[in-house]
């Protein structure tokens, strides 16, 4: 998992590929969008801007799609861990894209302005003791666009 300070962070971090740049291109139009509705653009990413106020009581993983939160308001414990050395208790569907595992990880607390990215080896735990409000972005671990598209 890579957390990074700030969007100015994730530019730098991240300016090689379009896929990243969509990701910012999104966050840019988030006054333009209405909570809990799911946005795409192109065929490489998909957002939503959600307000979270729940704690997930198991891991998540994924294997085609980054899980890339951007923090506007509040903040977040996020427990992690490599899917490895956890205990599947869901296996992997790729409809959902999403496995659900258990075990302990390291936990570690992000805020507002901070962004994460959750590498595909890994899987994450959100724990909200207050509500947050967040951009949520799926990007594609495809270099590119689709081929089949």
């Amino acid at each position: 998992m890579h957390i990074l300070n700030s969007l100015e962070q994730f530019t730098q971090a991240y300016r090689g590929g379009r896929k990243w740049q969509r990701c910012v291109e999104a966050i840019n139009n988030i006054d333009n969008i209405q909570p809990g509705v799911a946005y795409s653009i192109g065929d490489s990413l998909s957002y939503r801007v959600t307000t979270d106020t729940s704690a997930d009581a198991l891991f998540v993983g994924h294997r085609r799609y980054f899980d890339v939160h951007y923090y506007l308001q509040g903040s977040q414990k996020i427990e992690f861990a490599r899917k490895e050395t956890l205990q599947e208790v869901e296996c992997y569907r790729d409809e959902t894209d999403r496995e659900f595992l258990k075990g302990c990880g390291d936990t570690v607390q992000v805020h507002e302005g901070q962004m994460v990215v959750c590498d595909i080896d890994e899987a994450c735990r959100f724990i909200s003791e207050g509500p947050v409000k967040k951009v949520v972005l799926r990007v594609t671990v495809e270099d590119g666009y689709f081929h089949n598209k």
